[in-house]
C-alpha cells in the first residue's frame, strides 16, 4: 500500500511541478502590472490548482460561499491542519487575497518566486518578524485586497481542535474595522496526513462563516477568542 501511495505522491507532484511551469508566468505578469490585475493572475491560480486537484483525485465541497461580499475586503482565518491548505484557499475564496507565509518556502527554486508574489514572508518564530509584517498588510487591505492568515501560527500537528490564536490578525482587524470571516477547512489531513509526505486521493469539505466584526468594546484577546470560539463551533458542527 506504501509503494502504491509512493508511486501515486511522485505521480501528482509531477503533474505540480508541471503546471507550475505552465501558469508560472501567466500567474506573475499581471500582477507586476497592478494590483488589480491580481485578479487575473488569480484566473490562472485557480487554474492550476483546479487542474492539479482534478488530475490528482482531489474533491471539494464548499459551503457558505453566500456570506462572502465580493466587493469586500476581510481577514479570512482558518485551522491550518496540513500542508494541503495552500492549494485549497485560491479553490475556496472567490476573491483576490495575499497571505502570510513561511520565510523557508521562499527558497523553493521558480516555487517560492511565484508564491512570492502573492504572499507576506515571515519568520514566524521571530518577533520582530512578525511585527514588521502588519504595516504590510494594512497596505494590502487599503487596496481593497483581502488577507489570509493562519492564527495558531503553524501547523497544528496536536491531537488538539486548535491551538492557541495569535492575536495579530485580531488586533489588525480592530485597528482597521475590517471583519474576520472564519472557514473550517476539514479532510486536508486525510490527504497529506502529519508526520508523511505521502498524498493519498480524497475529499475536502470547506466551511465559511458569517463575518465578525471587530467590536471597540472588546479587547482584542477577547475578539480573538470569540472568532476562536466560532471557528471551533463549525468543525464540531461537522
Amino acid at each position: 500500500m506504501k509503494i502504491i501511495q509512493a508511486i501515486f505522491t511522485i505521480y501528482s507532484l509531477l503533474i505540480f511541478i508541471v503546471l507550475m511551469l505552465v501558469f508560472g508566468l501567466f500567474i506573475v505578469l499581471p500582477v507586476l502590472f497592478s494590483d488589480r490585475a491580481g485578479v487575473v493572475s488569480f484566473f490562472f491560480i485557480r487554474l492550476w490548482a483546479g487542474i492539479w486537484c482534478f488530475l490528482s483525485g482531489f474533491r471539494f465541497e464548499i459551503h457558505g460561499r453566500e456570506h462572502i461580499d465580493q466587493n469586500q475586503p476581510y481577514i479570512y482565518i482558518f485551522n491550518h491542519r496540513s500542508f494541503f491548505d495552500a492549494p485549497i484557499i485560491p479553490i475556496a475564496i472567490p476573491q483576490q487575497v495575499r497571505a502570510l507565509g513561511k520565510k523557508e518556502l521562499s527558497t523553493i527554486p521558480f516555487f517560492g518566486w511565484v508564491v512570492g508574489k502573492f504572499a507576506i514572508w515571515v519568520n514566524r518564530d521571530n518577533p520582530e518578524s512578525r511585527k514588521e509584517s502588519i504595516p504590510k498588510l494594512i497596505k494590502i487591505l487599503e487596496k481593497g485586497i483581502s488577507i489570509v492568515v493562519a492564527p495558531e501560527g503553524t501547523r497544528n500537528d496536536t491531537d488538539d481542535l486548535l491551538l492557541p490564536f495569535r492575536k495579530g490578525a485580531f488586533r489588525l482587524s480592530v485597528e482597521t474595522g475590517i471583519p474576520i470571516l472564519p472557514f473550517a477547512i476539514i479532510g486536508a489531513d486525510t490527504i497529506h496526513k502529519r508526520g508523511s509526505f505521502l498524498l493519498s486521493p480524497g475529499k475536502v469539505q470547506i466551511y465559511f462563516s458569517q463575518p465578525i466584526l471587530p467590536s471597540l468594546e472588546s479587547t482584542v484577546e477577547e475578539f480573538a477568542e470569540k472568532c476562536r470560539n466560532r471557528l471551533k463551533t463549525i468543525i464540531l458542527s461537522h
